[in-house]
C-alpha cells in the first residue's frame, strides 16, 4: 500500500440529487464496481456517493498529516472550514472553502482506516 502525501487528493465524494441515476452513470462511464455505503473504487482511489444534494458536484478531499493545523492554514489564508467529522474506516474529515467560495475537503487518514476500509492508492 502506497502512503498518502500531504496535499495529494486522497479521495472525491460525489454529490448528486439522484444518487441511483448517478450510480448508474458513472458506473456505465468508466466501468467502476459500485460497493455498499455505496462508493465507487475507481483505478487510483475511492469514490464516495450521497443523494440529495442541493448543488450537485464532485468534491476534492486532500490529505494532510494534521487535520487541525491544516484547517488553521486555511481560516489563516482567508477560508472557511466546517466542523470536523469522524468516519469509521475512512477517517477524519474537514469541509472548506477558499476566499472565492472554491469547495475542498481536508482528509486525515490512519494506518488503520486506510487498512480497514480497502483503501487503494495509486503506486
Amino acid at each position: 500500500m502506497t502512503e498518502l502525501t500531504e496535499g495529494r487528493v486522497s479521495f472525491l465524494e460525489i454529490g448528486s440529487a439522484d444518487m441511483a441515476s448517478t450510480r448508474d452513470f458513472f458506473g456505465a462511464v468508466f466501468d467502476w464496481p459500485c460497493h455498499e455505503g455505496p462508493w465507487f473504487q475507481t483505478p487510483d482511489l475511492k469514490a464516495g456517493l450521497h443523494g440529495e444534494d442541493p448543488a450537485p458536484q464532485i468534491y476534492v478531499y486532500f490529505n494532510v498529516a494534521d487535520l487541525e493545523a491544516t484547517a488553521a492554514r486555511v481560516r489563516a489564508a482567508g477560508g472557511e472550514t466546517e466542523e470536523p467529522t469522524d468516519e469509521p474506516g475512512f477517517g477524519r474529515f474537514i469541509n472548506c472553502r477558499d476566499p472565492g467560495g472554491i469547495r475542498f475537503g481536508l482528509h486525515q487518514s490512519t494506518r488503520q482506516d486506510r487498512h480497514e476500509s480497502g483503501y487503494q492508492s495509486a503506486p
